[in-house]
C-alpha cells in the first residue's frame, strides 16, 4: 500500500464542464408551464410556483410582501390553523417569500402525502381570502419587528443604503416607514393578488423523485385557475444621481457603525458579470479575501466584512458591508479604500487568483448538489431568460480570467470616486 506524503500538496483537477439534468416541461390546461427536474432518489418533492410578484410592480409599499405572506393564513375553507396543522400533520413545509422582483410559494412533500398537501398548496394561491384579523396580526408582528430592527444600525445602513444609490423614487430604492404600515388595505391584498398571482404570470418548477400521474394531478387541482400575464413596466427609471456621494446617518448612542460602500452596476446577462464575481471574490467576497485580512484579521476593526454583486431584473449592484467600533469607523473606511487602491494599481499574483478560482469552482460545484439546488439553479436561469449554456460559460469565465483582466475591471469599475459611502453611527 503506497504512503500518503502529507508534506506534499495534492494535484488539484479543475472542474472542466459540468452536466446538469435539464428540465422536461410541460404545460397545464391553462398554459402554465412546469419544469420538471426528476432527479432524486428519496421519495420527496418540492413543488414551487414563481410569480412576477416583487416590490418593483406593488402600487403601494408593502404591499407585495403583505400579499405573499397572507397566502398561508386562511382561504375560504381552511383558516390559517388548520392549514398550518393539516401540513404539519403530513411532515411537509410550506413556504413564501417575496424580493424586489418576484414572488415565490413552494411546497415540500413526501410523494405519499402529495393527494393531501398539494391541494393545500392549490387552495392557498387560488383562493386566499386576505382575513382582516389575520391582516391586523400580521401589520401588528412586521411593524414590531421593524420599530426593534431600525434601532440596528446594520438595518439602518441596509434600509438606507439602496434608497442612496438607486434614488427615493426608483423601484429599487424605495423604502418604507412605520407609517406605511397603516396605509395597507384588504383590498389592496385582493388587487395586487388578482392582478399577479394567475396563470398568465405563473411558472411552476418541480424537483426531486417526481410520481407518475403527478403533472395529471396538478393539472386537476389548477383547473379553472386563468387569468392574463400583467402589464409589466416598460420602462426602467433612471436612479437619481447624488452629487454628495458620501452619507452619515446619525443612530445616538451606538457603540458600532455600519458601514455600507458601492454603486449601481448590472445584473448577471452582462457580459461582466461573472468577471466581476471573480474580482469580488478577491476583494471581499470570502472568509480569505483581502478585506476579511486586513480588517478583521490584521486590525482587529471588525468580526466580519464582505462584498458582493446583486443581480436584480432590471439592475445590479455592488457592494461592501461591515459593522466596526465607532472609534474605529474612519480608520476601517481608510483599510476599505486603500484596499481597493490595491487592487486597482497592482495585478493580483498568480497563487492568489489560483486559489480563488478553486474556491470559486468548487463553491459552484457544491451549488448544484442534489435536485433542490439544481431547481434553484435552474430558477435563476429562467427568470432572466438564460440558458444552460450560462454554465459553462461561468466555469470557462473563471479558469481563464488573467491578472491582467482583474487589474481592468477594477480600474474600469472600481473607481473610488464613483462608490456612495454610508456610515451609520454615533
Amino acid at each position: 500500500m503506497t504512503q500518503l506524503n502529507r508534506h506534499i500538496q495534492p494535484n488539484i483537477n479543475l472542474v472542466d464542464r459540468i452536466s446538469l439534468d435539464k428540465p422536461e416541461v410541460q404545460t397545464l390546461d391553462n398554459d402554465i408551464p412546469v419544469y420538471l427536474i426528476n432527479t432524486s432518489e428519496q421519495d420527496l418533492v418540492k413543488i414551487e410556483f414563481i410569480f412576477t410578484a416583487g416590490s418593483w410592480f406593488e402600487p403601494k409599499k408593502l404591499v407585495a410582501s403583505f400579499t405573499n405572506r397572507m397566502l398561508k393564513e386562511g382561504t375560504s375553507s381552511m383558516s390559517s390553523a388548520k392549514i398550518a396543522d393539516l401540513i404539519d400533520y403530513y411532515g411537509a413545509h410550506l413556504e413564501t417569500n417575496s424580493d424586489k422582483d418576484m414572488g415565490y410559494v413552494a411546497l415540500y412533500s413526501l410523494n405519499k402525502h402529495l393527494h393531501k398537501t398539494l391541494p393545500v398548496l392549490a387552495e392557498i394561491i387560488r383562493d386566499p381570502v386576505f382575513d382582516q384579523k389575520e391582516l391586523e396580526t400580521l401589520r401588528q408582528n412586521r411593524r414590531q419587528n421593524f420599530l426593534v430592527n431600525n434601532e440596528k444600525v446594520r438595518y439602518l445602513a441596509r434600509r438606507k443604503f439602496n434608497e442612496l444609490i438607486f434614488g427615493e423614487g426608483h423601484p429599487y430604492g424605495k423604502v418604507f416607514n412605520e407609517s406605511d404600515f397603516d396605509q395597507i388595505s384588504q383590498d389592496d391584498l385582493v388587487s395586487f393578488h388578482k392582478n399577479r398571482y394567475n396563470a398568465g404570470n405563473c411558472k411552476v418548477i418541480v424537483s426531486g423523485k417526481i410520481p407518475a400521474g403527478f403533472v395529471h394531478l396538478l393539472n386537476d387541482l389548477f383547473t379553472g385557475f386563468n387569468g392574463q400575464a400583467p402589464d409589466h413596466q416598460g420602462t426602467i427609471p433612471r436612479q437619481t444621481e447624488l452629487e454628495d456621494k458620501k452619507t452619515h446617518f446619525v443612530k445616538k448612542n451606538a457603540v458600532q457603525s455600519a458601514i455600507r460602500m458601492g454603486k449601481v452596476l448590472f445584473n448577471k446577462t452582462h457580459p461582466d458579470y461573472v468577471k466581476l464575481k471573480v474580482m469580488n471574490t478577491i476583494l471581499g467576497g470570502y472568509f480569505g479575501s483581502r478585506l476579511m485580512s486586513n480588517i478583521r484579521e490584521d486590525k482587529g476593526y471588525t468580526y466580519g466584512i464582505g462584498s458582493a454583486i446583486v443581480s436584480l431584473h432590471h439592475s445590479g449592484y455592488f457592494f461592501i458591508t461591515s459593522e466596526v467600533g465607532s472609534d474605529v469607523t474612519q480608520e476601517a473606511v481608510h483599510e476599505i479604500y486603500y484596499e481597493i487602491d490595491q487592487l486597482r494599481q497592482h495585478k493580483v499574483s498568480a497563487q492568489e487568483l489560483d486559489l480563488v478560482k478553486n474556491y470559486m469552482l468548487g463553491s459552484f460545484l457544491r451549488s448544484v448538489d442534489g435536485s433542490f439546488a439544481q431547481a434553484d439553479n435552474f430558477k435563476s436561469l429562467l427568470e432572466y431568460g438564460l440558458d444552460f449554456t450560462y454554465f459553462d460559460n461561468y466555469i470557462e469565465v473563471v479558469k481563464a480570467i488573467s491578472r491582467e483582466e482583474i487589474l481592468t475591471l477594477a480600474q474600469q469599475y472600481l473607481d473610488p470616486e464613483s462608490l456612495s459611502l454610508l456610515t451609520v453611527g454615533k
